[in-house]
């Protein structure tokens, strides 16, 4: 069962509801000037990767007026929704309003006084612009930082969105995160019983991805596994398409979502003579990109090779220089080691075309 929370729109996308999980991940570099042709492009290209991954919201920290040109681009040409991480400064947040932010995260906390919280959500009412209300356990108020850490986000939490519903604003999202998955699950789990905002989903500052995704399947698949949560975003220490692909493999594993590339692959050992770890490294990425629901074998020997290839839809087996292909347990085709990736991709558009 799903915990529905009311419907908030993000861009051309909502969360909430019987809405899908949307996964959510941030740009991790500083905004460069817009007259840098060449870094814009790129910037792009990286976006429209997400997007074709699975990514479904991008979120950029907004730090300085020097980025507004910029900025104010990326709002207008995003193939994601974009939000942006504000701190400390309300006239920031208002400026990044008026670029065009589909959403803007901001703790109330450090905002500042009251009246400056209240001129942000009166532009985002006027602009239909999101609101998440974002606490980590490091970022709670003096006067809370002693309690036990869960009750105080959560109270805190539901004291700024009383703010927010007192300035009839309904767009508001919350996040109650900490680096502790205990904490972290208790937060959700309280809050979801509490409101009827949608949650953000995440543990803060997870680390690498060993642990970061470890941290985050404890505690946001026992979340999810219960209908709790509406976006999230999973935050490793390394590439964003890792924090996409472990959100997606984790929002598969529960049965929150379905669709795209179930991949088997198997870790090596002594018998190995093919690499299937590199080649996995190598295609991963564009196997994300495919949303049909195929299950897809790598394996490095011909011990565990053809048993796994028989209930996989399609598989490689690599032994030595030689690759063999396999479509639903039959062996199709053997081809050179450099030839696997082509031929494999091939197999699995005709795969496709065929559904």
């Amino acid at each position: 069962m799903r915990i529905k929370k009311h419907i908030v729109n993000i861009g051309n996308i909502a969360i909430g509801g019987e809405e899908k999980i949307a996964i959510q991940t941030m740009y991790s570099l500083p905004l460069k000037p817009l007259s840098n042709k060449e870094w814009y492009e790129e910037l792009l290209f990286t976006l429209r990767s997400y997007a074709t991954m699975g990514c479904d919201i991008v979120r950029f920290s907004y730090p300085s007026r020097d980025h507004e040109e910029t900025f104010r681009a990326i709002c207008k040409d995003s193939p994601l929704p974009v939000v942006a991480d504000i701190h400390f400064d309300y006239e920031l947040a208002k400026e990044a309003i008026l670029c065009g932010a589909h959403k803007i995260r901001i703790n109330p906390g450090n905002i500042g006084a009251k009246w400056k919280v209240k001129e942000v959500v009166e532009l985002a009412k006027d602009r239909n612009v999101a609101i998440r209300i974002g606490l980590n356990g490091g970022s709670l108020p003096l006067s809370k930082r002693n309690e036990d850490p869960v009750k105080a986000m959560v109270e805190t939490a539901l004291e700024y969105a009383s703010w927010l519903e007192s300035w009839n604003f309904k767009q508001t999202v919350l996040s109650v995160k900490h680096t502790d998955v205990e904490h972290t699950y208790n937060s959700y789990a309280s809050l979801a019983s509490l409101c009827d905002y949608p949650l953000h989903l995440g543990v803060t500052e997870a680390g690498s991805i060993v642990s970061a995704v470890t941290r985050s399947t404890w505690a946001l698949g026992r979340l999810l596994s219960q209908g709790i949560g509406d976006t999230m975003r999973i935050s490793i220490s390394d590439d964003n398409i890792y924090e996409i692909a472990a959100a997606k493999e984790i929002l598969r594993t529960v049965g929150r979502e379905k669709g795209g590339i179930h991949l088997i692959s198997c870790p090596k050992c002594g018998r190995s003579t093919f690499d299937s770890s590199g080649f996995v490294k190598k295609i991963e990425h564009k196997l994300l990109s495919i949303q049909s629901d195929l299950t897809v074998a790598i394996m490095g020997c011909q011990v565990n090779g053809p048993g796994e290839a028989a209930s996989a839809d399609i598989a490689i087996t690599g032994i030595g220089n030689k690759a063999f292909l396999y479509v639903k347990g039959k062996l199709v085709k053997e081809v050179n080691e450099r030839d696997a990736e082509e031929v494999l991709f091939r197999y699995i558009q005709e795969m496709i075309d065929a559904q």
